[in-house]
């Protein structure tokens, strides 16, 4: 093994190789280690090294780089309306979820609400959303804090809520009963 490492050693040093330069006919200058017709040898001068320097290299971290905002957020958050197991009624599937985040939330940070683990609408900066024509029975609510990349901060505990809207089935009305008639 060493001594194939000396032999590619010394063949480098050999190879080195002439350099010749030529002018084509449209004047067009070409270099080439073959000679060619019409060719000058170039000469290099001896101290064409280069001097490369490398600067240490630092591990490398499967972690963000975290900003002086992102240490300071340590966000608290919370869902204060509905609260936990309330049972909201309204047929049109309508209602209003408001959340508390301290300490305020920091440029670029956003809240997400989502219900049933799918995000609501975009994420906002206010804290009160506005839900619209959802669907009747028990939904899971939950607030996120968010940066514009997706990446989550903070989340709120999650609360089970329970939406009731009105049957438009209409009670069966019992048939008449028939009068016996003694006769």
């Amino acid at each position: 093994m060493r001594v194939l490492l000396m032999l590619l050693c010394l063949l480098s040093v050999t190879a080195q190789a002439t350099v010749y330069k030529w002018i084509d006919k449209d004047g067009n200058i070409h270099f080439s280690d073959q000679p060619h017709a019409n060719a000058q040898q170039v000469k290099l001068p001896d101290n064409t090294g280069n001097q490369v320097t490398m600067t240490p290299v630092n591990a490398i971290s499967n972690e963000e780089p975290t900003t002086a905002a992102e240490q300071k957020a340590l966000y608290q958050v919370s869902i204060v309306s509905p609260h936990h197991e309330a049972t909201i009624r309204d047929n049109a599937g309508d209602f209003t979820v408001t959340g508390n985040v301290q300490p305020e939330l920091a440029s670029g940070h956003y809240l997400q609400l989502f219900i049933d683990g799918v995000a609501t609408s975009d994420a906002q900066a206010s804290p009160v959303f506005q839900l619209k024509n959802i669907d009747r029975g028990e939904h899971k609510l939950q607030l996120k804090v968010e940066q514009q990349n997706g990446k989550v901060l903070a989340s709120s505990s999650e609360i089970t809520i329970f939406l009731h809207q009105a049957g438009l089935i209409k009670p069966a009305i019992p048939a008449p009963s028939a009068k016996r008639v003694n006769g």
